[in-house]
């Protein structure tokens, strides 16, 4: 085992910190109001104090090495020691920071986006970055402390959690089952078009399998976007595959084949262990659970088993 050269500085661990939770050098440098030369510098020395590499390039953004993940530790102590000298006198946790999370779009609308509001209102000097995007597990989390992607993902260095369950089912405008009728099994479906995800643009597994449920429907109105899916859908462009949770909010929507054509899909949780330790990402995930439990029966398709005959 190699000697220490010097004794690491406190502000290099930091940077290391800072890089480690991100991913970049460049979104280290925005979070600590420096630039992207400051932090190669802080890097190198700190590399050379220790007397090996902390870092390894790989696709996408930087990995610790097993010097850099020994070195992380040392790294949080320094982080709760500054953090003592500046904590709240009246004994409260005083959360600060900015917190990154990428969700499928419905997810971020309906989930995220109130788990951040109510965030929040607990902890006013966090802010919650939402990127709205449908698209499997990063192996490089660059620059996100978070992602909640569809379907149980393989990740590398990273813990995977389960949030929730939730129901795609069929739905179709009322204007649309009077003029077209409505479908009374599976095999009617053939006779209809469907609204859905660009197949050709789809990255997620457990979403492609889905489709294979109205495999006998023409497509009408694809998107990369779900909201534009229950758009469609509403002006009779065809029958939409949609979240039971989006659809089940609009009363021109209505539930075709109910318990015959459906799939249960599942909400995960990503984030690096590193990442996890800090105490506003803590916060988040705490928030975005408590609004997944609020959410749990509409999620599920609760409100779903409605009749699909045009009234």
């Amino acid at each position: 085992m190699s000697l220490l050269s010097s004794v690491p500085s406190a502000d290099d661990l930091l940077v290391l910190l800072a890089v480690a939770r991100t991913g970049r050098f460049t979104t280290a440098a925005d979070d600590l109001g420096v630039n992207h030369t400051t932090i190669s510098r802080r890097i190198a020395s700190l590399e050379k104090s220790l007397g090996g590499r902390v870092l390894a390039k790989a696709a996408g953004g930087w990995e610790l090495t097993e010097l850099g993940r020994q070195s992380l530790a040392a790294a949080e102590r320094v982080e709760q020691a500054v953090q003592g000298l500046v904590a709240d006198p009246a004994g409260g946790d005083h959360l600060k920071g900015v917190v990154r999370l990428s969700a499928t779009d419905g997810f971020s609308a309906y989930i995220a986006a109130p788990a951040g509001a109510l965030l929040r209102r607990r902890h006013p000097d966090v802010s919650v970055e939402i990127v709205a995007v449908t698209r499997l597990a990063s192996q490089q989390r660059s620059g996100l402390d978070i992602e909640i992607v569809v379907g149980k993902p393989q990740v590398h260095r990273a813990e995977a959690m389960w949030l929730a369950d939730y129901t795609l089912g069929l739905y179709a405008s009322r204007s649309y089952l009077a003029e077209h009728g409505e479908p009374r099994t599976v095999h009617d479906l053939a006779d209809h078009t469907l609204v859905y995800f660009v197949d050709s643009m789809l990255q997620v597994d457990e979403l492609d399998l889905a489709r294979r449920l109205t495999l006998s429907m023409r497509e009408s109105v694809t998107s990369t976007n779900v909201f534009v899916h229950v758009e469609a859908t509403r002006a009779a462009a065809g029958i939409g595959l949609l979240p039971a949770f989006m659809a089940d909010r609009h009363d021109d929507l209505v539930r075709v084949l109910p318990g015959k054509v459906e799939a249960q899909l599942g909400y995960w949780l990503v984030t690096r262990p590193e990442v996890l330790r800090r105490p506003e990402v803590a916060a988040v995930v705490g928030a975005l659970r408590e609004t997944v439990d609020a959410n749990r029966v509409s999620l599920g398709g609760g409100a779903a088993r409605r009749s699909g005959r045009p009234r």
